[in-house]
């Protein structure tokens, strides 16, 4: 089956509720026809593409995501769940649009990132034009700070002195260019603890690391901020 854009939205039309029903499309279109009559639905009538037999076109109803749920409760209850399943394949498929900026790219992949972790699977990334999107895209991983400022174009310590006069990292002591624990607490960053060489003793390293979570909080703040611009769509 085969959906259709009207005015912007999804429709199904009543040859596809017919097939998917298992009903004769004429018998289809006459129940539709009475639901409307009693204010229950709405539809738009259209004409399809000549059909190869006699090559008369044919005229089929177009009704919304609600208006088809009851079309088939009526026709065939039992058929609901599969109506349920196929309107969930084909919103899935709709939804999928590759940004053509930066800042969508970066939205996008961290919004990406969220459904990976509250699912617990592998998506496919639609950003394959920006590296960046990529890494930040897997799972809950958190990445450096640098590479994110790169990436928006900030510079990699221009960002730490942003970052510490709009009170996302702390300033001064041991925790001098951490996050906040309240941000870490709400999932937006992580701290990588290391270890390093110094005048022969072994020291404790904090890395700050940004996670998709934060990645999608952090540009929306920076642009609220006036630090970076909004792109429209």
């Amino acid at each position: 089956m085969n959906m259709i854009k009207y005015d912007q939205n999804l429709t199904m039309s009543s040859r596809e509720i017919a097939e998917l029903t298992g009903s004769r499309h004429d018998n289809v279109k006459i129940s539709m026809e009475r639901m409307k009559n009693s204010g229950v639905i709405g539809f738009t009538a259209m004409q399809e593409n000549p059909r190869a037999q006699g090559g008369r076109p044919l005229t089929v109803y177009n009704v919304n995501k609600r208006d088809s749920y009851i079309v088939v409760a009526q026709l065939s209850p039992e058929f609901t769940a599969r109506l349920v399943d196929r309107w969930q394949e084909l919103e899935e498929a709709n939804q999928f649009k590759i940004p053509q900026t930066l800042p969508e790219a970066l939205l996008l992949a961290a919004e990406l990132a969220k459904q990976n972790e509250e699912a617990q699977k592998q998506l496919a990334i639609a950003a394959p034009k920006v590296d960046f999107a990529d890494r930040i895209a897997s799972a809950g991983k958190g990445v450096p700070l640098g590479g994110f400022a790169k990436a928006v174009g900030l510079g990699p310590k221009k960002i730490f002195e942003i970052l510490r006069q709009i009170k996302v990292l702390m300033t001064g002591g041991q925790r001098h260019n951490l996050p906040f624990q309240e941000l870490i607490d709400r999932g937006y960053f992580q701290v990588k603890q290391g270890t390093y060489e110094a005048n022969g003793e072994t020291r404790i390293s904090h890395t700050p690391l940004i996670t998709g979570k934060g990645e999608q909080w952090l540009i929306r703040k920076l642009i609220s901020c006036g630090i970076l611009k909004a792109t429209a769509a």
